[in-house]
């Protein structure tokens, strides 16, 4: 079994290991399709597709696993707390890009998505996607007989 798991590249300073999953196509072609490693995406896109997949998947735990579970209210109150997650993410979002992306002159040479003005455009785009997520998702259960 330790043939078939060797250091990344065959460098042992890497500090990664080259398994037989982490290094095969499929899962490369899969994190390859990503949002976050797809290329041609804005930084606002990156963030709408990330921020709807969390937003839409936020409500339900909420919702039918909250100590309201089986008021009638369950449903709003897992809309409002998912609401709060997403606005202390985005606020977490927004600090991390303050403390770490400072240099203004690398702003205006990189399409790349770790500079301050495109980490903000990705912090707007989640936290637009992540509210459209969760409304979408509250609009189905709220009408879906179960």
């Amino acid at each position: 079994m330790t043939s078939f798991i060797k250091p990344f590249n065959d460098d042992p300073s890497v500090g990664h290991l080259a398994t037989p999953i982490t290094s095969s196509s499929a899962i490369k072609a899969y994190l390859s399709n990503l949002p976050a490693y797809r290329k041609g995406l804005s930084p606002l896109l990156r963030g709408l597709e990330i921020g709807m997949a969390h937003g839409y998947l936020l409500l339900g735990p909420f919702a039918k696993l909250g100590p309201l579970r089986e008021s009638e209210i369950a449903l709003l109150v897992g809309f409002l707390s998912a609401s709060a997650l997403i606005t202390i993410l985005t606020v977490c979002l927004a600090m991390y890009g303050k403390a770490t992306f400072q240099d203004p002159l690398k702003d205006l040479s990189s399409k790349d998505l770790l500079t301050s003005t495109n980490w903000n455009r990705f912090t707007s785009g989640f936290f637009i996607g992540a509210f459209g997520g969760i409304s979408f998702a509250y609009l189905i259960l709220l009408n879906l007989e179960v």
